[in-house]
């Protein structure tokens, strides 16, 4: 297994190399010339026929104009590797957390309290600016997991708000759940819908209530009218832009392995779908990330 660049602890992911698919990573784009953040991807994973080390990933996205990147966390393994990342390199962040869909197997194996206070101790790291990945998932975990997650997420809101960090939630067909459990506990001052995954109604509500809603590749797939509805109705002052790489490459390039130097495709979708100038578009994120998670040097 090939060492990522920050920890030997890696994830290769699975993938079908039956011959069908474009397992090659898609030609850069053009830069942007005003520099944006990913506010969220997986880089722990490896990806496509030739997998990418850390350096590789974070050279490639700096070409680009990506001047940083959020790496998310969803397990104790993963949360350490951000860390590491982190530490390694100034254009990385870290975000840690047990997922959702992880966390009823941490409380079947009796583990879950360790692994939220694994969470809560590298939560306190300078170069940790959020918890997350956490939430709710409705799709994967059934009615017999849903304890834990609700556990789970109530237990990261607290982290978050104890470390004054940024929370980064997952909300796979919980979405009234997930509003109501942050409103019940009350929410981190600096909340993000990661792959916001809702409609105008929702995005309406997480921004009246102070959210900012993250907008990944799934933007521009043909499927997603109800993600372009819900970016024209954001504030500009609440819309962040991710990959959630190596996951959702945008359109063209669906299918093929995405990746921090992608983000410039999804950026220019969003500024069409706006009406809006690309640099005023691109420095209006780089504004709202910075908000959120702090400057990375």
């Amino acid at each position: 297994m090939k060492d990522n660049g920050a920890d030997p602890t890696v994830y290769v992911r699975e993938r079908s190399r039956d011959g069908r698919k474009d397992l090659r990573y898609p030609a850069a784009p053009e830069p942007l010339a005003v520099p944006v953040y990913d506010n969220h991807c997986h880089l722990e994973i490896e990806d496509g026929d030739e997998p990418l080390s850390l350096e590789e990933q974070l050279d490639r996205a700096s070409a680009v104009g990506i001047a940083g990147v959020v790496q998310s966390s969803g397990d104790i393994d993963s949360s350490r590797w951000a860390v590491a990342a982190a530490e390694r390199d100034a254009r990385v962040l870290a975000a840690v957390a047990i997922h959702p869909n992880d966390a009823p197997t941490y409380a079947e194996q009796g583990r879950l309290e360790e692994a939220l206070g694994v969470i809560d101790e590298l939560a306190g790291h300078p170069r940790v600016r959020a918890v997350g990945e956490t939430g709710l998932d409705y799709f994967r975990t059934g009615e017999e997991g849903r304890p834990a997650q609700h556990a789970s997420f109530e237990a990261h809101i607290d982290i978050a708000k104890r470390h004054g960090v940024a929370l980064q939630i997952h909300d796979r067909d919980a979405h009234r759940d997930v509003l109501d459990t942050l409103r019940r506990v009350g929410a981190p001052e600096r909340t993000v819908f990661h792959c916001f995954s809702g409609d105008e109604d929702m995005a309406h509500e997480a921004a009246d209530a102070g959210y900012w809603v993250s907008f990944a590749g799934n933007i521009t797939f043909k499927n997603a009218q109800n993600l372009r509805d819900a970016l024209r109705v954001t504030p500009r002052d609440r819309i962040l832009v991710e990959t959630d790489a190596p996951f959702l490459t945008p359109t063209p390039h669906r299918g093929r392995p995405n990746a921090p130097y992608l983000v410039p495709v999804t950026v220019r979708f969003m500024a069409a779908e706006l009406g809006a100038d690309v640099d005023e578009l691109s420095a209006q994120l780089a504004a709202n990330t910075r908000a959120v998670y702090g400057e990375w040097t």
